[in-house]
Parts: structure tokens; sequence; C-alpha cells
């Protein structure tokens, strides 16, 4: 069994769309128009056959409650792995992403926390190498 997909909830998934591809660096992998939403997934331009990352609507009534609640309590909604904390901070910082978490020493990892301007906290992880 492996992980085939997984993803965020977001308020407008064209602006997600332009944000995690055009920021992030995502390339799109499928952009199906169903009605009203469509079903979007990016995928890593380093792993292009990797795990989907799928940008569902928060259409449920259930979503945007949650969502703001977990935010408002500083929880990414999910992490994203990268070789270099403190580079992709500064790159992300450039592009003009705001952080509400710079990097940060865990011991064993290095994170930082960023608004995807779409609804979600994101994390960015470093694995620190262990002895």
């Amino acid at each position: 069994m492996r992980i085939n997909l997984a993803g965020v909830f977001v308020d407008d998934q064209q602006k997600a769309l332009r944000f995690y591809t055009e920021t992030l660096g995502f390339q799109v992998k499928h952009n199906i128009p169903l009605g009203e939403y469509a079903w979007i997934t990016v995928v890593s331009a380093e792993d292009p056959e990797g795990t989907e990352f799928l940008l569902e609507p928060d259409a449920h009534p259930a979503v945007r409650p949650f969502l703001k609640a977990i935010v408002a309590d500083g929880i990414p909604s999910t992490s994203f792995a990268v070789d270099d904390a403190q580079a992709e901070y500064e790159r992300l910082v450039e592009k003009g992403v705001r952080f509400v978490q710079s990097p940060t020493d865990l011991g064993t990892v290095v994170t930082a926390i960023f608004d995807d301007t779409c609804g979600n906290l994101i994390q960015i992880m470093e694995e620190k190498p262990q002895p």
C-alpha cells in the first residue's frame, strides 16, 4: 500500500492553483472541470510521478469553521519536505509568501509555517541528519 493522494481544502481553486504552481513551484497533474468546481491535483516538480496533492473546494459546511479553528490555533493543514528550510523560507519570502513561523530548529527537524492564501497554514520541514 502507498499514498496516492493527499490535499487541502481551499477557498478558491483557481487562486490556489496559481499559488501552488506559480509561487511554490508544483506542476499541474490534473485539472478536470466538474461543473462549478474541478478535480485539480499538483505534483512536485522533483517527483512528477509521485503523490498528487488535491486542491479540494471547501464547499462543505463543516470545512470553513474547522479550518478557521485550526488556523487560529496555528496548526498546519499539511507539511512539505524540503532539503534546506532556511533557503526555502528565503525563496518564498522573496515571492511574497507570508510566514507565521520563521525557520525554527526543533532538534531533529527545522520547520517553518506559511499562509497559503487559500485558508490554510502549511508547514515546510527539513529533517536534520542524525548521528
